[in-house]
């Protein structure tokens, strides 16, 4: 037989694209039209219900970038369309891909929201535009209206390029429509012709992926063939059914014993913010939701996987008919709460106790509103997974965890898609990868063959899952999807799919593979590393709010606990923390969003701050009285200036002042050169009797590269961008001083369009030296980095994560350890040989990078470098210009407990109370190991005192935590405070022993 393959193909192509899909609607009559344009911010239904409209007709323009117009659409059916299908077709004027263009949410006269309007959903059908979103019938009068949200394509054609200021930022009133009214018809709706299409695609699709000489191949394509022939593009509805019967017989044919069993879970995986603002992010969520709710009518075997407390509490608090939908389906199973997480989070930046909060208030809001506790982890687009995730999922009382993004790997490829993942202290979690690697999946042939012959485990296992619906921007699913999805339910050459909720995959998937492959440590993502620097103002705020409220609640908790407070600030700390928890975002915490949002963010940042100011204030005043005395207050785990950890009381002088002489700093512990241009030649640990800076090196040497990754650019670092390096040794001026004992440095430098002051201080008794960045950055497509490079011999790094720390090579032995070209760390980066070692820490940095390199004299050279400040180009042009000022220390002869204290020292500043007496901490420890990282009053406001701890070490730990108060009794809980085990007390002291970086969470009831 002659192969007529590629001539059948384009035979298809062009009949669907010209003669078929143009058939979907029939006969057709137009609406009636009025408008408003909302001038400014989105508005309530009621009041824009209640504005002037005024008549408009199709081809209308309407909306400028970001803003809002209210369609009044209104028509009679025709009567003689009885017993056919009609639907109300509107185009707003999409031109980009759902989520990414212009959206239509369609409300009924009462304002009540009904359904979604997207570029792949233009319709609502005849039954729910009857009088409150009832079914009409041929005869009625109509009339519904649709809230049109002129969000502009801002990853449009020309994708990475700069935007313009009115795509990117909150726009102005007045700009210029960007988009045109195009359709507003009733129409009767071709039932068989869209069936036919989706037959012809779904067979299409599975016979491309098909070797062209298997007979199954050979087949679907002459059954495609037959199809056309027999099809009147004259009559393309009266010959579809005619058409469709000729792939019958090969549509009908069952799936091999063997085939992959798919489990297909609709989504819409909505980002929370990303190239829209959070406002839009709402207004999304209603979208879909509606959507989802008016597909299960139709098709009852949906169900959707709904993840994001945050989004589900948008909901309620905003869309109250919408809220009665979701809550209804919920309960029918259509809807399936997942993820048990606020939002999608970010996990290499958020702080640990921000992590476990993030689990505490998304599993409790679904407790409380759903009574679903939510067993699945549901993270498929964050930028890399830390390797405390394990033990947070499993005290969280969840058993699962799925993600997909470690896909997107620019080297290696993970070994496996079901494994289980064990976590620094040992925990494991069954997990799941959807080898279709996608999230937003459309069901079609490519993708379904891809997932069956990726799955990595192969032989071993036989089930997957795969996310389809629209997302990003939100959508959902389609009535196309789900159609697709009983067409290939069981369909010969392809897997077999079941559209069912995660929980029946994953108890599948672990009955049928009780021994999986075990992957340790964390998930590092080989892409979006620089999402580790990204809008420094934003990661600042975050770091910045997450020791606030450490300190808020613990303040408060000790002057309630003590009767010098009335009342704990429970409402506040809980909106404040869910703000925080927002801002934590994949894309906005890792700096990977449009201006609009993290100029938000920042200014919720800012306010967040004067609130837990004012909450501090105001518990520490309580504790101290009244008095003339200096109190110290020292909300770090560690003792210091001779104030314990968790207390307050008079301060102590540490050690001897520094001194400055000729350039050379001196306090009796380490002295440290500093030269003509304002760097580090020398740091000479007088106590270890050893130099700390490498041979023929200096310290603290800014480096400039150029910065032009190939896309993604708020996102991505790439490893090129070392081959571009310029350091800055040029200097305006070098300045010396001393007061108070405090030796100090001032270096000011000026380079292309930006200037760097730099102030080095070395304090009586520290190992260390301060270093304080303010930054004048007005740099594009640039990477500032602060360079370290010490004689130390070390073959791996250690940094800080999530309660504890994880190691990282300084070689590139392998491809996996030369992707790591980039690491995240929070508030220390440590290396060391045996009995030496230097460590790093900062006040609201992440990136790092951290090499070796052998020297002429035989000695190693280990470089830690800080990743100060990048200037992306996409999506805010405008990342980072401006000022900044950030903090680090270089600490030497440190080891790990070192670094962690120093690292908790500087982003926990003493704060001074002038009082009448100290305070005794509230809780203490005998064991520097174990380390508390929450102080606060227990949820359920029973007055319980809850500790969070951990083992710091990487070690075993038996420690005994002494009340400072009366206590009756203490148990173990877990994230959320539900009971795990009980443990003995005894004079307000309670024993234990912690495996390496175990979590510890202790519930104590006073007496």
């Amino acid at each position: 037989m002659h192969d007529d393959r590629q001539l059948i193909e384009e035979r298809l192509q062009r009949a669907l694209r010209e003669r078929i899909r143009p058939a979907i609607y029939g006969a057709a009559v137009p609406l009636d039209i009025k408008v408003w344009h909302a001038p400014g911010e989105p508005v309530s239904p009621a009041e824009a219900l209640a504005a002037s409209y005024e008549p408009a007709e199709i081809g209308l323009p309407w909306g400028a970038p970001w803003g809002t117009a209210w369609f009044n659409f209104s028509g009679q059916v025709p009567a003689e369309w009885a017993g056919q299908e009609i639907e109300a077709v509107i185009d707003l004027g999409f031109s980009g891909g759902p989520g990414f263009s212009a959206e239509g949410l369609v409300h009924t006269t009462k304002g009540v929201p009904l359904k979604g309007l997207h570029p792949r959903q233009t319709y609502a059908p005849l039954s729910i535009l009857g009088p409150d979103g009832t079914a009409a019938s041929p005869g009625d009068q109509i009339e519904f209206y649709v809230e049109a949200a002129a969000n502009p394509e801002v990853l449009g054609h020309n994708a990475f390029a700069p935007l313009a200021e009115d795509l990117g930022a909150k726009p102005e009133p007045g700009g210029k429509p960007i988009y045109q009214l195009t359709r507003a018809d009733l129409a009767v709706f071709n039932a068989e012709v869209w069936d036919l299409i989706l037959d012809l695609e779904a067979l299409n699709g599975l016979q491309k992926e098909l070797p062209q000489q298997e007979p199954r191949s050979r087949e679907i394509l002459r059954a495609l063939s037959r199809a056309l022939d027999v099809l009147d593009y004259e009559d393309v509805p009266g010959t579809a059914t005619a058409a469709r019967a000729e792939l019958t017989e090969v549509l009908s044919r069952p799936a091999h014993a063997s085939a992959h069993q798919l489990s297909a879970v609709g989504h819409a995986h909505i980002d929370s913010a990303w190239l829209w603002p959070l406002r839009e992010t709402r207004r999304k969520v209603a979208r879909t939701v509606s959507n989802v709710a008016t597909l299960a009518q139709e098709y009852p075997e949906l169900v959707f996987a709904f993840s994001q407390a945050q989004q589900h509490a948008w909901v309620k608090d905003n869309y109250p008919e919408v809220w009665e939908r979701l809550k209804k389906a919920v309960a029918d199973g259509t809807i399936v709460p997942v993820g048990g997480m606020w939002v999608e989070s970010d996990t290499n930046l958020p702080g640990g106790e921000a992590l476990a909060r993030q689990f505490v208030h998304g599993k409790r809001f679904f407790l409380d509103e759903y009574g679903i506790d939510t067993q699945e982890v549901w993270l498929p687009d964050s930028f890399g997974y830390t390797a405390a995730l394990p033990q947070l999922v499993k005290l969280s009382g969840s058993k699962w965890f799925l993600t997909q993004k470690i896909s997107w790997n620019q080297k290696n490829k993970f070994p496996h898609h079901t494994f289980n993942w064990e976590g620094l202290d040992g925990t494991q979690v069954f997990t799941h990868f959807p080898p279709i690697d996608t999230y937003n999946s459309d069901l079609s042939g490519r993708e379904l063959a891809h997932a069956q012959r990726n799955f990595a485990e192969n032989g071993a296992a036989t089930r997957s899952l795969v996310p389809f619906g629209y997302g990003d921007g939100g959508g959902g699913p389609t009535r196309e999807f789900v159609a697709t999805a009983r067409r290939v339910a069981n369909l010969e050459s392809s897997p077999r799919v079941t559209i069912e909720s995660p929980t029946e995959f994953f108890s599948a998937a672990q009955e049928e593979y009780p021994n999986p492959p075990v992957w340790s440590g964390e998930l590092y993502l080989e892409i979006h590393r620089a999402t580790y620097t990204s809008q420094a103002k934003t990661k600042q705020g975050n770091r910045r709010s997450e020791h606030l409220l450490r300190e808020a609640e613990l303040w408060s908790t000790a002057a309630v606990v003590a009767g010098k407070l009335d009342a704990y600030p429970y409402e506040e700390l809980d909106r404040i923390w869910k703000a925080v928890l927002l801002n934590q975002f994949h894309d906005i915490l890792p700096g990977s969003s449009i201006a609009w949002v993290h100029r938000e963010a920042e200014a919720t940042y800012a306010k967040l701050a004067e609130e837990l100011e004012a909450i501090i204030a105001t518990a520490q005043q309580a504790l101290a009285g009244t008095g003339d005395a200096q109190i110290v207050f020292n909300g770090a785990p560690h003792s210091r200036s001779g104030v314990a950890g968790l207390g307050a009381g008079i301060a102590v002088g540490e050690g001897a002042a520094a001194t400055i002489e000729g350039g050379v700093l001196d306090n009796g512990v380490i002295r440290v050169t500093i030269d003509e241009r304002g760097l580090i030649t020398s740091l000479y640990d007088l106590e270890a009797g050893r130099e700390v800076i490498a041979a023929g090196s200096t310290a603290n040497l800014l480096q400039l590269h150029v910065d032009t990754p190939n896309q993604w650019d708020a996102w991505d670092v790439d490893s090129f961008y070392k081959n571009n390096v310029r350091d800055i040794t040029e200097v305006d001026s070098v300045d010396f001083s001393d007061a108070d004992g405090v030796a100090t440095v001032v270096v000011k430098r000026s380079f292309n369009r930006s200037t760097v002051t730099q102030t080095l201080r070395l304090r009586p008794g520290a190992k260390r030296v301060d270093i304080e960045t303010a930054m004048d950055w007005h740099e594009s497509e640039k990477f500032l980095k602060a360079a370290y490079p010490v004689d130390v011999h070390a073959d791996r790094s250690a940094s800080e994560t999530q309660f504890g720390h994880i190691f990282r090579p300084t070689h590139q032995n392998t491809s996996w350890d030369a992707a790591k070209f980039e690491i995240a760390a929070h508030r220390w980066v440590h290396v060391g040989e045996p009995g030496y070692g230097v460590a790093v820490v900062n006040d609201s940095t992440y990136g790092h990078d951290v090499n070796r390199t052998s020297r002429e004299d035989g000695g190693t050279t280990t470089t830690i470098r800080t990743s100060l400040i990048r200037a992306p180009r996409f999506p805010d042009p405008q990342t980072d210009q401006g000022l900044h000022v950030v903090n680090h220390a270089l600490v030497v002869g440190a080891g790990i407990p070192d670094a962690i204290n120093e690292g908790y020292r500087i982003n926990l500043p003493e704060r001074v109370v002038t009082g009448a007496e100290g305070v005794d901490p509230i809780v203490a420890l005998d064991n520097d190991n174990v380390i508390v990282e929450a102080v606060k009053l227990a949820d359920d406001q029973s007055g319980d005192v809850v500790v969070r701890l951990y083992e710091s070490s990487g070690g075993r730990s038996r420690a005994t935590l002494t009340t400072g108060f009366a206590a009756a009794s203490v148990t173990e809980v877990d994230l959320l405070e539900r009971h795990l085990a009980d443990h003995e007390l005894s004079d307000n002291a309670v024993a234990f022993e912690l495996r390496p970086f175990q979590i510890l969470t202790l519930r104590f009831t006073p007496s």
